[in-house]
């Protein structure tokens, strides 16, 4: 049997050719499992469940793709990460398997030759769509039904569970009997295909719990600090689509002119039919202000889950993730939520119709304020799945039972979440600083109050400010070169051993030169700690002291030089600083020792 033309079917381990496959294969007596990607979004879910089959050498893992979305991007990346032989979908159709998985309906799903398990690939069974279209069957291009009555919901409808009247898998996955009762309702036919397996995105939360301090060191968040996260679903509705009022963009530069850059973290968490529908360099670009600004996009992949253990409060959509934040007891505020599109009767529209809204209108902090003193409701939690923490072993129990083979002897787990890299928030826009020096008590080292904001400053004129001075301060990859020429700061985040800018005195020296309206320029070359040069070409060392537990303070050091310039402009001796300073940004106060190496000569 040929493969199609322009599409290579594999020869290994499995082939047009049986006998040729059992030639060249090394074990070729495994149980065939295939996992069936849709697009990047379902694939998320099938990542999930891949560990359930690890050290069992009785199954060999195959992957395909439907090519039904029209979300392809990121697809073949995806699938090579993965490690797995990949058979073009002609083949797929045409290889017995034992099992095939799939986190959604996308695709001929019906023509694969095995027993077939589908699982949700978001926060249970939602959306509200249309008829699967003619010869593509899949949910990206499904549309709300129009009229009256409870339109089909995807996943729990007869016009995606059903083909000739039977249905399409031979194991429904659902996570809460309140998606069975629905089930039954909707599509009594695949009733007894249902499986309550819980949620194994949700338990991968759940279990990664106690590492939330870790995931926002990760993301350079401070004790004191509030990590906002922005989550947005796919489509027009959601906060990134303009099918509304579309307050994304003033929204962005509202929150990131209004929120005090050492006081607030902000992270966006986009799906990724939006990364991959309009492009990496597309969403780079469109939020180039923000991210110059320090907002912080995770990638669609890896990442934004551990962005939510982090966050403090969500700022969200009718989105999964942003039900998940409610489902982990996470204050939620939401931005764009049509409920046009869901389940009258899904837990996520019952959500969306309860909710608090942001005013995007409005002064932005105290909303903020308010909505993280919120009490919590635990019906997301409760409604999200049955069997908290045992979606492994229901999972692998169910897969094993299609199989047809024992389970193994050693316990179901899931991959815990790995840490993120360290990736502190950068402002590179021009920031807005407001300082004050506070006094310092009998044998204290003096405090100085340090505000900044990547942008005009605060909201409004509040007295609190009008004691402070003001200046500003310039990272020197900013955007805006010419604002370079009038800062009163100059900074330079980087490796103190890069011999692009050589050792962080002699970057200091030439940007000095090179800017000598500067009253400071500052080299930023640890977490915790950077190089300062003032007029005349004294150099300050300023490093934060550590935790009492010995973790390094993560404040960004900018902050520190910015304090050093108060000092100095309100012509206080340097000498004054021998036994250090206290840095005080929002409820934190960070010590910082100063040392002084006077110019040469």
């Amino acid at each position: 049997m040929a493969g199609p033309p322009g599409k290579a079917w594999i020869r290994v381990p499995v082939g047009a050719d049986p006998a040729d496959a059992a030639r060249w294969a090394t074990r070729g007596g495994c149980r065939r499992v295939l996992f069936v990607v849709h697009n990047v979004t379902s694939a998320t879910r099938l990542l999930d469940v891949l560990p359930l089959f690890h050290d069992d050498f009785r199954v060999q893992l195959l992957a395909t793709c439907t090519g039904s979305s029209p979300f392809q991007a990121g697809v073949p990346e995806l699938l090579a990460d993965a490690g797995l032989p990949v058979l073009p979908w002609e083949q797929a159709v045409r290889t017995p398997v034992d099992l095939a998985v799939s986190a959604s309906y996308g695709g001929r799903l019906e023509d694969i030759q095995g027993k077939l398990a589908v699982l949700s690939h978001g926060a249970g069974y939602n959306k509200r769509l249309a008829a699967p279209d003619t010869g593509h069957r899949t949910p990206d291009t499904g549309r709300p039904s129009p009229g009256p009555g409870q339109p089909p919901v995807f996943g729990l409808s007869p016009e995606w569970l059903l083909h000739d009247g039977r249905p399409v898998a031979d194991a429904t996955v659902l996570s809460h009997p309140e998606q069975l009762d629905r089930l039954r309702a909707a599509c009594p036919e695949a009733a007894p295909s249902a499986v309550l397996a819980g949620d194994p995105c949700y338990d991968r939360l759940l279990a990664a719990r106690p590492d939330r301090d870790r995931f926002r060191r990760a993301l350079g968040v401070t004790p004191g600090r509030r990590l906002v996260l922005l989550s947005s679903t796919w489509n027009p509705d959601s906060l990134f689509g303009d099918g509304g009022e579309d307050v994304l963009p003033a929204l962005l530069s509202r929150l990131t002119a209004a929120l005090p850059a050492d006081e607030y973290r902000l992270v966006a968490a986009l799906h990724p039919n939006i990364w991959h529908g309009h492009g990496p360099g597309q969403i780079h670009g469109w939020l180039n202000r923000a991210r110059h600004a320090g907002l912080t996009l995770v990638p669609p992949l890896a990442g934004w889950r551990q962005a939510l253990l982090a966050a403090d409060l969500v700022l969200g959509d009718q989105g999964s993730v942003t039900y998940y934040a409610a489902a982990l007891g996470t204050p939620v505020l939401l931005c764009a939520a049509s409920g046009d599109g869901l389940g009258a009767d899904s837990p996520v529209a019952a959500f969306v119709r309860t909710a608090p809204r942001l005013r995007p209108y409005e002064r932005l902090l105290p909303q903020l304020a308010a909505a993280l003193k919120e009490p919590r409701s635990p019906d997301a939690a409760e409604l999200t799945t049955s069997a908290p923490g045992e979606s492994a072993a229901l999972l692998r129990r169910a897969f094993y039972g299609l199989i047809g083979i024992p389970e193994p002897a050693t316990p179901a787990r899931l991959e815990p979440l790995p840490p993120p890299r360290y990736e502190p928030a950068r402002h590179t826009a021009p920031m807005r600083v407001l300082t004050r020096l506070l006094g310092a008590a009998p044998g204290s080292p003096p405090e100085i109050e340090v505000a900044r904001w990547a942008g005009a400053g605060p909201e409004d004129a509040c007295t609190a400010y009008t004691a402070h001075d003001a200046h500003t301060a310039v990272d020197e990859e900013t955007p805006d070169p010419g604002r370079l020429a009038l800062a009163d700061v100059v900074l330079r985040h980087g490796h103190a051993d890069d011999p692009r800018l050589g050792p962080p005195a002699a970057w200091a020296a030439d940007a000095a030169a090179r800017f000598p309206h500067a009253a400071l320029t500052a080299f930023v070359h640890g977490p915790d700690r950077c190089t300062a040069r003032l007029p005349g070409g004294a150099l300050v060392q300023l490093a934060a002291q550590p935790h009492p537990d010995g973790r390094p303070d993560l404040c960004d050091p900018a902050a520190y030089a910015s304090a050093l310039h108060a000092w100095t402009a309100n012509g206080m001796a340097l000498e004054a600083l021998a036994a250090g300073m206290t840095v005080r940004t929002g409820a934190e106060s960070h010590h910082v020792t100063v040392t002084l190496t006077p110019p040469a000569g």
